[in-house]
């Protein structure tokens, strides 16, 4: 697959798109809130579907959405690496399996895992808000998942570095004990909070496509 393009983003957000009407899954946004603003993780979560969408316009040939695979879902993943900001060692790199390398190399940048398996969660989501069955849900495909559990291993090794799951405050309301109000402050994190450093679940780099190519 050839693709070429700059990152508007540098790999830690995903940029406005614009998109089209679709075979399956019609409208311009995933579902969201209406007549409110919309939250981080919304408003996200449409800007990777538009993003999507424009990826199969520009696809050589020409992709729809009822005729996306597994395989294509992977090959857009693929394409995002370009864009990726985590340094992932190869093999033969002295520094391959090293945390904290002494020195710069010449080894790739990658997305990480945790931006990736983030990414394909939102677009799972806004495939059915946009009327797709679950069924039929590329997003959600057993190839997909296998090759989101290979890159998280590749990446642990080349990296040194295991992935731990972050987690998450919960909110704490007020509660009276024993005839004492005790209020509590309500502290959460940000659904796509984060960067792509490869730790979690971060913010999905998906930089509007250029028009990539299946050789």
């Amino acid at each position: 697959m050839n693709s070429g393009g700059n990152d508007p983003n540098g790999g830690d957000g995903a940029p406005s798109s614009t998109s089209g009407g679709t075979e399956e899954a019609g409208g311009d946004g995933a579902g969201g809130s209406t007549g409110a603003t919309p939250s981080r993780y919304e408003s996200q979560k449409r800007r990777d579907w538009n993003t999507f969408l424009q990826y199969l316009r520009n696809h050589k040939p020409p992709l729809t959405l009822a005729g996306c695979s597994g395989a294509h879902v992977i090959e857009f993943l693929k394409y995002l690496d370009q864009f990726g900001k985590t340094k992932v060692h190869v093999a033969g790199c002295p520094y391959f399996g090293h945390p904290s390398p002494p020195a710069p190399c010449a080894c790739p940048l990658k997305q990480a895992w945790g931006s990736l398996d983030a990414l394909i969660g939102r677009l799972r989501a806004a495939y059915e808000e946009n009327g797709g069955r679950p069924e039929t849900n590329s997003f959600g495909a057993k190839a997909v998942r296998l090759y989101l559990r290979e890159v998280k291993e590749s990446q642990t090794k080349a990296r040194g570095k295991p992935y731990q799951k972050k987690r998450r405050k919960r909110s704490a309301s007020a509660a009276v004990i024993g005839g004492a109000s005790t209020v509590a402050v309500t502290v959460g994190a940000s659904p796509t909070g984060g960067t792509d450093s490869g730790e979690g679940s971060g913010a999905s780099a998906t930089p509007v496509p250029a028009t990539p190519t299946t050789t």
